[in-house]
């Protein structure tokens, strides 16, 4: 019995303005998960220690890493903790962020969508020094 009451704690269900109809938090994570990956100039989502080492435990692509979700009645908040491709302009990339957020979760589960909040966590630079690095390597060979 106090293992089913620990996992009703664990999903923090939502109800949605249907009576009996509830979604997980985790279900809303995910959907903002995937909205948030098809944005052009993010570079990946921050989870943060534990849902790093979950995700090489688990060997799976977390989608809802690095969303929180908080619900209450019949509105939501999201957080978001991203990386950004470097070069980008990051106001344009949270503001895309927080349009496709808004409308996936509002359009697939019905409820209100009160906050999307964009927390830049860091800018990705691979990408400008693996250039770099092939640039020398050209510049050497000549």
């Amino acid at each position: 019995m106090d293992e089913n009451n620990e996992e009703l704690k664990k999903l923090e269900e939502v109800e949605n303005g249907t009576e009996g109809i509830k979604i997980s938090s985790d279900v809303i994570a995910i959907i903002a998960g995937v909205a948030v990956s098809e944005v052009p100039g993010v570079s990946g989502m921050n989870g943060g220690f534990a849902g790093g080492i979950s995700e090489v435990l688990k060997g799976k692509k977390n989608l809802a890493k690095g969303i929180k979700v908080s619900s209450e009645n019949n509105s939501t908040k999201i957080d978001v903790n991203i990386v950004v491709e470097y070069g980008v302009r990051i106001p344009d990339v949270a503001y895309e962020i927080q349009n496709r957020v808004k409308t996936a979760v509002e359009n697939m589960t019905g409820l209100k969508v009160e906050e999307v909040n964009v927390h830049v966590q860091g800018v990705n630079t691979e990408s400008l020094t693996s250039g770099e690095n092939e640039t020398n390597q050209e510049e050497n060979q000549n």
